[in-house]
């Protein structure tokens, strides 16, 4: 029997946060070893589930190696970074011979010592494993692909949905393909072409045009003959790194000049386009104004510089304070609140509480309706691919106004609509939903939104790339710099 490993290490790092992510942050979201990962990615809507759906049905034997992620976050502290590497390499040295390898990876890890932490993990496992055993990559839509990925890799495979909804497809397309490799019926070789441009977060739905005409493309080169798979990264401009950018990457069956020809033609249609990938959002003012207005409900707000799932703080009250000021009615709204949930708990459901919460502060007084454990599970395909999600102890305020606040002691990225429902809450009944997102939390929200809306407001993860300072990025890179230039 063929013997592939399975692993993951997944981290989306937003280096211009000041906290660092520890090892505890992947304790507790997950980190496991042997049986202990087959139990819990098994079944699941996530590559690491598609990893072992694929094995099955091809006939390979899995040997279990390590996974874990965290919640986006910040760099990885140095401790975190080398303990899970040397865990992870000393699992794969424990369970050589292998035949291939399936890891499911990033592609925006950053850690304090290396900004191309996914590509230093790859180096690192192939020379334990040597250069000739096969190893199948796949990497998050917003990765920023670099050369030393793809160098340490036989063949890459992204994500080609945003909201992530194919994740587990993807998991399949690469263990099918390792086994293609194994079988001596395919030999890979990569390209990647990454022009100097941004996409901007907000014009990432790869439902929506500009980037759904780009991902109509990609579908047309998978068909090329001799392609065996081509994938498009967009990106993730919180991580200050060299590759950061879009990477447009072709795998083909043994013929470099295909592979490269591939990629190219992609990454020069996106060029071609770039004017259109520049983000343009309304004010909070104005979304709010319009919100209020707006006759029909709920009206879903995309709290965009707030973005949990970018790794943000997700305790701002901009948008809320501003639905405040405008005197809006019926809003839902979740807010990382670790002492106000105290405070609530101390006072028992049915109390009426005066708490402040978020940044900049805001003040509210309600009646705490419900207290929960904050777990929850989503057997739903959602972007993430997470089953079951621990939101921390959480504590639902009602006011006056109708406003409903969730406070939770853990951040959360809002990719579930479980995390509101099991708290007794109805959704479509409010007027104004807040939602700490850009484009992710769509596949939660859209089935009972009226409509939604991006708004441009500060942040972590705010929408417009002028508002961080780079150290490490290329340039010129449009549309930071207009002049440049792609030949």
């Amino acid at each position: 029997m063929r013997r592939v490993g399975v692993g993951g290490f997944l981290h989306e790092s937003n280096t211009f946060l000041p906290a660092p992510t520890e090892y505890q942050d992947f304790v507790h979201a997950s980190l496991t070893h042997g049986p202990a990962l087959l139990e819990r990615w098994s079944g699941a809507h996530h590559e690491l589930g598609g990893f072992l759906q694929g094995a099955a049905e091809c006939g390979l034997t899995v040997v279990p190696l390590l996974a874990t992620f965290a919640v986006p976050s910040g760099t990885i502290s140095r401790d975190a970074y080398e303990r899970i590497c040397e865990e992870m390499m000393a699992v794969l040295r424990a369970s050589l011979p292998l035949d291939g390898l399936l890891l499911a990876l990033h592609g925006a890890t950053v850690s304090e010592d290396f900004p191309d932490a996914d590509g230093e993990l790859l180096r690192r496992v192939r020379a334990v494993v040597g250069e000739e055993l096969p190893i199948v990559t796949t990497f998050d839509l917003h990765a920023n692909v670099s050369q030393q990925m793809i160098r340490h890799s036989t063949a890459s495979v992204v994500y080609r949905t945003n909201p992530h909804l194919d994740q587990q497809a993807r998991g399949v397309e690469a263990a099918r393909l390792m086994d293609r490799i194994l079988n001596r019926a395919a030999r890979p070789v990569q390209a990647l072409e990454t022009p100097p441009m941004l996409i901007a977060i907000s014009r990432q739905h790869t439902g929506a045009e500009p980037a759904q005409s780009m991902y109509s493309a990609l579908d047309e080169v998978m068909q090329w003959p001799g392609i065996l798979s081509a994938s498009i990264a967009m990106g993730f401009y919180y991580a200050d790194v060299a590759e950061m950018g879009p990477s447009f990457l072709a795998v083909a069956d043994a013929d470099e000049a295909l592979a490269r020809r591939a990629a190219r033609h992609l990454a020069d249609r996106a060029w071609g386009h770039r004017a259109e990938f520049v983000g343009n959002l309304p004010s909070c003012t104005d979304a709010i104004a319009r919100a209020i207005a707006d006759a029909a409900q709920p009206v879903v707000l995309m709290d965009v510089g707030d973005n949990v799932g970018g790794g943000s703080c997700a305790n701002s009250t901009v948008l809320f304070g501003e639905a405040l000021r405008q005197g809006a009615r019926s809003v839902l709204v979740i807010l990382y609140a670790p002492e106000p949930v105290r405070t609530c708990v101390a006072a028992e459901p049915g109390a009426h509480v005066r708490v402040t919460v978020g940044q900049p502060p805001v003040e509210i007084t309600g009646v705490v309706r419900t207290l929960s454990d904050g777990r929850f599970v989503e057997t739903q395909m959602r972007h993430g691919g997470w089953g079951a999600c621990d939101q921390g102890v959480a504590a639902v305020v009602e006011t006056a106004e109708d406003h409903t606040v969730v406070l939770t002691s853990r951040r959360m990225a809002p990719f579930s609509l479980e995390q509101v429902l099991s708290l007794g809450i109805h959704p479509e009944r409010k007027k104004i939903i807040l939602v700490k997102g850009v484009v992710a939390p769509r596949a939660a929200y859209e089935p009972i939104a009226a409509r939604i809306e991006l708004v441009d407001t500060p942040g972590a993860t705010a929408d417009n790339p002028r508002h961080f300072a780079y150290r490490r990025r290329r340039t010129p890179l449009y549309p930071l710099e207009p002049e440049a230039d792609y030949p």
